[in-house]
């Protein structure tokens, strides 16, 4: 059973100081996720990239960024939203995780918001196989809820998800 996810340092330092954390609000859909503001190097606008062969469907390829290979992580596919059809509306907001630099491929970026620590609420138990390790906690502000969103959670590592495309592949060389 997965458990709620307690650590609000690895996304919200300023939180775990007891401080307020400013957050950088987007949108997926219908719903509204953040990310911590210091994590963040810029926001781009979504442009042709190169596709790598044998990725997951999540990873929609790499960009050149003044030199640095930044690869691109389609949000909405990694949080099994299916996939983006980008047009010009949308932008990818380059994030520093660990050593890595990231690209996060999103509908738009909304705007900065100010949490208290004591504002953050755990995310609750669903029930489900997989566990919270994608998101630090859940904040209710007056018109709507924003899903705070663990960077550190969502590309460590041992975070990796397995592609949708080859659980076929799994289930054949099980069955061989």
């Amino acid at each position: 059973m997965a458990q709620a996810n307690t650590n609000r340092t690895a996304a919200a330092p300023a939180a775990a100081a007891g401080q307020t954390g400013q957050y950088l609000t987007f949108v997926l859909g219908a719903e509204t996720f953040a990310i911590g503001i210091m994590a963040i190097k810029e926001i781009i606008e979504y442009a042709s990239l190169t596709e790598v062969p044998m990725m997951p469907t999540y990873v929609r390829g790499v960009i050149n960024l003044r030199g640095i290979i930044v690869p691109i992580f389609d949000l909405r596919a990694r949080f099994g939203m299916g996939l983006t059809t980008p047009t010009k509306m949308h932008v990818v907001i380059i994030v520093a995780t660990g050593t890595r630099t990231i690209g996060l491929l999103v509908d738009t970026v909304s705007d900065i918001i100010s949490v208290d620590p004591k504002a953050i609420r755990p995310v609750p138990e669903m029930g489900l196989p997989t566990d919270d390790q994608f998101l630090d906690g859940l904040v209710a502000l007056e018109d709507r809820m924003v899903t705070l969103v663990s960077l550190a959670g969502l590309f460590g590592r041992q975070a990796a998800l397995p592609d949708p495309r080859a659980a076929g592949e799994t289930e054949t060389a099980k069955a061989a």
